[in-house]
């Protein structure tokens, strides 16, 4: 069995937009007539520019060859041009197309991927969720000089009423991030409105769910050390169950310092790639609970390492997943094989268009995702949902903000620079 062809989609996600602005699929078809299917999570280039890196892999490292031998296609992926060693655009594109091979290889034993490493250890994995607003676009902002609407996002009232929505739905742990934009000048001080806000949003959070829920706090590396740790004392009290991401994901020694300084424990992961940079965390004492996300920390296997290498560190797994559900499906594969597994980044229910996406939907059921026993990963493309919405725009999935953060950041206070006049000129 020989892999013979690849075929990319570029699909746009329509409003209300969670989980991205768009998935990036690859199809790999055998000599026999076996498809797989795979799932990029890179954000650092735009996705047609992605697709075409997927092909251009695949047709260097995989047509021609066994979908059997992953570790050599890696191998032969990561080192190609001399790379050899961590990079999140090539890893996201290797993460395709192993995860692809994966879905292949599982059809053609007949049995579930999660079999074909170690076996299940879970029946059902307990899941979390974002806070969304009812309705809308995730993706929507302010428009400039008119007054904004009441944002869940900075509005500790609102975030408690979606709190209980989730509980009532059935989910036992919610994800929030009120600490404020990230920007490409991170890490920074947190302002103190900010601080102010954060420590508002989880007492009230906390007091609308009261012990029926984790609470899952996240940063997006926004912070230095110090400034990680003063928002970290005002949210202890609460007891998240864990602070996501405190410093910028390079700055090892810096999460470490965070780690050893709050009781809060500390989650990374979605940002790094390969088992290198995971033992690095481990090694470091920076984290732990490890948030690898298969789309670009290098597929299945680079998983299934990182999750081995987390039992033995006592670190907990907990797969990231803001993209399509071919990502959730390869998270559902690792996590059910996992011992240290934790808890599962779910898309609202796994409903919408994610369920469009897929012949048959992923099944959850009261806050658990139960896996597939199909052969494979468990889910299907369905090719025409797929072509019927490509994504035509030109924005990058994540997009931080390209200004400096001033000291006020408009919740209650002087906004933030304008085109028109430094917010310290602006009226108090």
């Amino acid at each position: 069995m020989l892999i013979r062809d690849v075929e990319t989609f570029v699909v746009g996600n329509p409003p209300p937009r969670h989980g991205g602005r768009y998935f990036i699929f690859v199809k790999l078809t055998t000599d026999d007539g076996i498809d797989g299917i795979g799932e990029a999570y890179v954000a650092t280039v735009g996705p047609h520019l992605v697709a075409d890196m997927i092909v251009d892999v695949a047709e260097r490292h995989l047509v021609g060859h066994r979908p059997f031998d992953v570790e050599s296609f890696w191998r032969r992926a990561y080192g190609s041009g001399y790379a050899l060693r961590p990079d999140p655009t090539l890893c996201g594109v290797m993460s395709a197309l192993e995860v692809a091979c994966w879905d292949i290889v599982g059809k053609a034993t007949g049995r579930p991927v999660y079999d074909l490493l170690g076996g299940r250890v879970h029946e059902g994995l307990r899941s979390y969720t974002y806070l969304y607003p009812e309705g809308g676009d995730a993706y929507d902002t302010p428009v400039p000089g008119e007054d904004a609407a009441p944002n869940l996002y900075t509005d500790p009232d609102l975030a408690a009423e979606a709190a209980v929505r989730a509980i009532e739905m059935g989910f036992t742990a919610i994800k929030f991030d009120p600490a404020g934009p990230y920007t490409v000048y991170d890490g920074r001080q947190p302002s103190l409105e900010r601080l102010d806000l954060s420590e508002r949003y989880v007492r009230a959070v906390r007091e609308a769910v009261g012990d029926r829920a984790d609470l899952l706090f996240g940063t997006h590396g926004q912070f230095t050390p110090s400034g990680a740790l003063r928002l970290a004392r005002r949210i202890e009290k609460y007891d998240p169950l864990w602070f996501e991401e405190p410093v910028p994901t390079d700055d090892l020694e810096g999460m470490a310092r965070v780690a050893a300084g709050t009781t809060i424990p500390v989650a990374t992961g979605e940002r790094l790639t390969t088992v290198t940079e995971f033992a690095a965390v481990l090694r470091a004492g920076a984290a732990s609970i490890l948030q690898p996300d298969l789309g670009r920390s290098g597929g299945i296997l680079q998983g299934k390492k990182i999750a081995s290498l987390g039992e033995v560190h006592q670190a907990l797994l907990a797969p990231h997943c803001y993209c399509g559900p071919v990502v959730a499906a390869a998270n559902i594969a690792l996590a059910t094989c996992s011992p240290n597994f934790l808890v599962l980044e779910s898309i609202d229910r796994w409903d919408g268009f994610h369920a469009d996406l897929l012949e048959t939907p992923i099944r959850w059921e009261d806050g658990m995702v139960v896996p597939s026993t199909e052969p494979g990963l468990g889910v299907v493309l369905d090719e025409e949902v797929a072509r019927a919405h490509p994504y035509t725009g030109d924005e990058l999935h994540l997009a931080p903000e390209e200004a400096p953060m001033g000291f006020a950041e408009g919740l209650g206070g002087p906004d933030r620079t304008t085109d028109d006049e430094p917010w310290w000129d602006q009226p108090r």
